[in-house]
């Protein structure tokens, strides 16, 4: 099963488009990401990320309904923890 996690692009750097990188923060923590596939997204910009690289960019509305699932299956027990 593949999961995309949605996140907010806070930094952009890298030049060369295949090169370009962004500090995304999931909640609590934030990652280096490989941005090469979303050459359109920017700073405040949601994007879908699997294996550390953005598939996809989402409406920021549309990663806030991702954000109630999770916490609501958080909260359910279903979501198992190491």
């Amino acid at each position: 099963m593949c999961l995309g996690v949605p996140g907010l692009v806070e930094e952009i750097t890298g030049n060369s488009p295949l090169e370009r990188m962004g500090k995304v923060r999931f909640g609590g923590i934030a990652r280096e990401i490989n941005l090469s596939l979303v050459p359109d997204a920017q700073v405040g910009d949601y994007v879908i990320v699997h294996v550390g690289i953005a598939i996809s960019q989402i409406q920021e509305a549309e990663a806030e309904r991702v954000f109630r699932y999770l916490d609501a299956l958080d909260e359910s027990g279903t979501l198992e923890r190491p």
